[in-house]
């Protein structure tokens, strides 16, 4: 007899190789027909599946978040089969579940078209309402790549080569269509429910590779319950509206070419607001200690040897060889080149610890199919900082880059913040007892904070575990932005010591710590969340001032003067043009700010003002329109206002004598 462990801590004794569907029934028939999965000792596995040995088992029904994977990974499984019924001379290659849906690649003579998802849908339904069974059989590897040779599916035949020689090669029918899946599965098809479509094709190179096929790629999604889809397919109109990428284009701020994939053509506006990212966060790290520094973009292999990267990081570098045979790399990260400047002259306990910050230009080889707009680029400009410290130290620095990350993340409005902390990956440098002793430092930090936070296992960087801080931004979408990881293993990789108050060699600990991350990704992040109305302090372009009629022209670059003397971006538009153009023209370009002035103002002195998105205007005094403007674009936080703290520059006296202050 074998005993099962259920979650309440009781226990039961069945035969061996009873299936947890009548481990179910035994509990309760209902259970039996709801559980469409289950836990064996940790691992999901097919509800039918055998139980030869003592086990403690936990079953998942339909309507547990732990099944919304299977119901999209079944999803795929019913679009792939869905496909070959309709145009048989398909060949089906992977169809993996993604974050909020799943895929499915085909490789087809002519590619798929939105105009085919409605009729391709269509068949699916039909499918989940034959609820046939998903059934799984074990087969030689012999067997298999003969059965998908023999079907012309080339792909298949492939994959079966890389299934690692002693594991199983699964197959899963449902009705009388097959394919290749590691598993599990739920009982039948019937079970995926209704809440699925089919959003979108793409085309995408078979792994990722440009040198092999193309194919058509078919995204779809699922849900447990239709409201839940509901509710997803307005986020994802939403998210259309706010496409940065759109975005960009109406304001004017960026572009891509196919001459430089991956990497951002900044234009005037965009490399404003971008610059303005940047002297915001060197305000905040000065004033949090750091030290800017800058290190070279290119350096030798044999430093990103002795840092692990060329090892476990390599291909995701861009590399060259020069004439004189020695190998180089564009830096992937910038924690080598801080490591060296850490090791320039003697370093004393007394000089931690030491904090050096740097907005380094890096360089990472994305698949040309995983490229997107900012956010998934192959040059990206990070906030990198290393903290050195002792290891005394380690819990107050990591809680001070806690609270640090947070309050940042709150100027921007974002203030739904999840933290993460993963740990050692697989593959990794350093001894078992450095990695415990690193992620004991975060869970401390973590708990000294008083936040919650998640376990996200075996997903921390090759040489050390990382809290990654998750936003959540208007619309409900999360966004893996810092991250703070801390590192044993570099300092004693590259010999690097201080000297101790006993005057010992002591290897510091390293802190790598980045807040927006990704500069050009953050900025993506920020126009969606703010669907381009970005807030006065942050807006490349703040006010415009348009004229109605050239009488007023030289009172409108007169006012532009002023605003600019008040540190504020203005420009003037005195083009022969009527109002309610430039009113739907800089609306366009999502302009805060719009002045009006005509014959009337530069007579009384006023403008008119009009605010994004408004259909009211306001008509102020020119010197109490300033001073309006000039106090709100201080903004309303702590970084904002320091950013715009400096002496107001109108020092001379208004005719109505008001002076700024600042």
């Amino acid at each position: 007899m074998i005993r099962i462990t259920l979650p309440d801590g009781a226990s039961r004794q069945f035969e061996p190789g009873i299936s947890g569907s009548h481990v179910a029934g035994s509990i309760a028939p209902s259970l039996r027909r709801q559980a469409v999965a289950m836990l064996v000792d940790g691992t999901l596995r097919d509800v039918v599946d055998p139980i030869d040995a003592d086990a403690s088992i936990e079953f998942v029904t339909r309507d547990d978040p732990r099944a919304l994977d299977l119901i999209r990974h079944d999803c795929a499984h019913v679009l792939a089969q869905a496909v070959q019924e309709l145009y048989p001379d398909t060949q089906v290659t992977i169809g993996p579940v993604i974050d909020n849906g799943f895929f499915y690649d085909f490789a087809r003579v002519e590619p798929f078209t939105p105009a085919d998802l409605p009729v391709i849908e269509a068949r699916m339904r039909e499918i989940v309402a034959r609820d046939a069974p998903f059934t799984r059989e074990v087969w030689s590897r012999e067997r298999a790549k003969g059965h998908f040779f023999d079907q012309g599916e080339s792909f298949k035949v492939e994959l079966v080569d890389t299934i690692p020689e002693g594991e199983d090669v699964k197959i899963y029918r449902q009705g009388d269509w097959l394919d290749l899946c590691r598993g599990p599965h739920m009982p039948s098809t019937g079970k995926i429910g209704s809440a699925f479509t089919l959003t979108k094709v793409a085309g995408a190179y078979w792994r990722g590779d440009a040198t092999k096929p193309m194919l058509t790629r078919i995204y779809g999604t699922a849900f447990a319950s239709q409201a839940e889809l509901d509710t997803h397919l307005t986020m994802l109109a939403e998210a259309e509206k706010r496409d940065h990428r759109r975005l960009g284009r109406e304001m004017d701020l960026f572009h891509f070419q196919e001459e430089a994939p991956g990497s951002v053509f900044w234009h005037p506006k965009g490399w404003t607001l971008f610059q303005a990212l940047i002297g915001y966060m060197r305000q905040r790290q000065a004033a949090a200690g750091y030290h800017e520094v800058n290190t070279p973009d290119i350096l030798d292999r044999q430093l990103w040897e002795t840092s692990g990267h060329w090892q476990n990081y390599r291909e995701h570098m861009f590399t060259t060889t020069t004439e004189d045979q020695r190998d180089f790399a564009l830096k992937p990260m910038n924690c080598p080149g801080h490591m060296l400047l850490y090791k320039q002259g003697l370093k004393s306990y007394r000089d931690l610890p030491l904090k050096i910050a740097e907005f380094g230009k890096v360089h990472r080889y994305e698949p040309s199919g995983a490229l997107h707009g900012l956010m998934r680029v192959r040059s990206f400009t990070q906030d990198d900082a290393h903290i050195f410290c002792t290891e005394d130290q380690l819990t107050d620095e990591c809680v001070m880059v806690n609270d640090l990350i947070l309050s940042i993340y709150e100027d921007f409005g974002f203030t739904d913040i999840r933290i993460k902390l993963s740990t050692r990956p697989e593959h990794r440098i350093g001894s078992d007892a450095s990695w415990d002793r690193s992620e004991a430092a975060l869970k401390n930090a973590l708990h000294a904070t008083g936040r919650p936070f998640s376990i996200n296992e075996g997903e921390g960087a090759f040489y050390g575990p990382k809290l990654e801080y998750v936003l959540r931004d208007a619309i409900g979408r999360d966004w893996q932005c810092g991250t703070l990881q801390v590192d044993f293993n570099l300092p004693e990789r590259f010999g690097a010591f201080y000297i101790d108050s006993d005057g010992e060699k002591i290897a510091p600990v390293m802190l790598h710590r980045a807040m927006f991350g990704s500069l050009e990704r953050f900025t993506g992040i920020l126009i969606e969340h703010y669907a381009g109305k970005l807030p006065l302090w942050l807006a490349p372009l703040q006010i415009v001032v348009a004229t109605i009629t050239s009488d007023a022209d030289s009172y409108a670059r007169d006012v532009v003067d002023k605003l600019q003397a008040c540190g504020l971006r203005a420009e003037v538009d005195s083009r022969n043009e009527k109002i309610p153009y430039k009113v739907r023209e800089h609306s366009l370009a999502k302009v805060p700010v719009l002045l009006v002035v005509g014959r009337k103002e530069a007579t009384e002195a006023t403008v008119s003002v009009r605010r994004l998105g408004s259909q009211q205007t306001e008509t102020l005094a020119l010197d109490d329109a300033l001073q309006q403007l000039f106090l709100e674009a201080k903004g309303t936080s702590s970084a904002a206002t320091k950013q715009f703290s400096r002496p107001h520059p109108l020092q001379t006296r208004t005719s109505t004598e008001t002076e700024f202050q600042s």
